[in-house]
């Protein structure tokens, strides 16, 4: 088995993953065929989800790549049709798709540090606040509809929603995003609750600040150099330093393991080096 931070055998597991061409859900998508599971990778970027799966099929192990759009349901229902053809029904769902949009973000961190050209609160775009919305929440929810109808059938499976810091503690300039990811963590526990005599357990986890393609950008000047916000960021995390994609791998291992994690449901587990432990004093 590979260096894994936990041993976990998922063999005969149909793990299904969204946003399966992204970064941390990649990684988690690798993890879960690592530990012996059949892996159905999802993601709109096909070429990245096809190159995953074959990537993981050369090495060994079971995972097959899709293309899917996680706000059309008649798109995922027809995936959903393909993953029990191709490798059966759904075990765990991990609703890995979402992230934020610029049309959803401010320029400035405070309303009194304007200036002239300064894209403002006043200014965000009601179809970027939308775009964004719909994304995270509709984009857990409608996989979870999809998908679920397996784990209603075999009373039994696991859902793991990608909830953020943001949730706890809103940040500066992404309020759409800041707001739809409290919505997931909320709507982790509405779906524990709604599941709970089914058999199914849901919970997330709450990634802390890494460092991915979407926010380079915020975090690191054109000449690698750490951007003021990456600056804050650093300076209100205890530990000093950004999170790995790779270091969600056990909190995402553990919650799925229905021994392990038999008697939890409804938990958003934090993965954030100590952000939400520490004051700033």
């Amino acid at each position: 088995m590979a260096n894994l931070p936990l041993n976990i055998d998922y063999s005969g597991k149909v793990v299904v993953v969204t946003g399966a061409g992204g970064l941390i859900c990649g990684a988690m998508a690798r993890a879960f065929a690592e530990s012996g599971a059949k892996v159905a990778a999802l993601d709109l970027n096909e070429d990245n989800v096809k190159k995953l799966a074959d990537e993981l099929k050369a090495e060994g192990y079971i995972c097959e790549g899709y293309k899917a759009n996680v706000l059309e349901p008649e798109a995922l229902e027809e995936v959903h049709q393909a993953v029990l053809k191709d490798l059966g029904p759904c075990d765990i769902l991990i609703n890995g798709a979402g992230g934020n949009n610029p049309r959803a973000t401010t320029d400035n961190e405070y309303q009194h540090e304007a200036w002239e050209g300064c894209k403002t609160f006043f200014d965000l775009q009601p179809s970027g606040v939308d775009f964004v919305f719909k994304l995270n929440f509709q984009g857990t929810l409608l996989p979870t509809q999809a998908f679920a109808k397996d784990m209603v059938e075999k009373k039994h499976g696991v859902i793991l929603n990608i909830s953020s810091m943001n949730a706890y503690t809103p940040l500066t300039k992404i309020p759409a995003y800041s707001a739809a990811k409290a919505a997931i963590s909320n709507f982790t526990q509405w779906l524990a609750t709604h599941f709970a005599g089914t058999g199914i357990r849901c919970n997330a986890i709450a990634p802390g600040f890494l460092v991915s393609a979407q926010n380079k950008a915020l975090l690191f000047n054109p000449d690698g150099t750490p951007t003021a916000r990456s600056a804050k960021i650093l300076a209100g995390t205890p530990t000093g330093r950004f999170v790995d994609a790779d270091e969600l791998l056990g909190a995402t291992l553990f919650l799925c393991d229905d021994k392990a994690a038999s008697a939890i449901t409804g938990v958003v587990l934090p993965v954030d080096a100590g952000f939400a432990a520490y004051s700033g004093v």
